[in-house]
């Protein structure tokens, strides 16, 4: 489905999605061309966290958390620097 086929579908409701298809511009705006609906939410907390929840179980899959208000999905890629530790290094001089 389309984002504008899944607002008509589920209006003013927040939602577990999934890219099955998308592609990133030269913007580094990641463009979603193809979408399945995972699950309907009903508060952007519950939303978030079966998000979390989808995203440790299956983490290369692409999920979005969003709600149906939005006429776009205006999703950035952000790119990261480094590694990512649960501690961090200091270097002594």
């Amino acid at each position: 489905m389309h984002w504008s086929e899944i607002r008509n579908i589920y209006p003013d409701q927040w939602l577990v999605i999934e890219a099955l298809e998308a592609h990133t511009n030269v913007d580094a705006e990641r463009l979603l061309d193809r979408l399945a609906v995972v699950e309907t939410c009903h508060d952007g907390y519950s939303a978030m966290q079966r998000y979390r929840q989808l995203h440790q179980e299956y983490p290369q899959r692409e999920f979005y958390f969003v709600h149906t208000s939005r006429e776009e999905l205006n999703i950035r890629e952000r790119y990261w620097l480094g590694i990512r530790r649960p501690y961090a290094v200091v270097a002594e001089r």
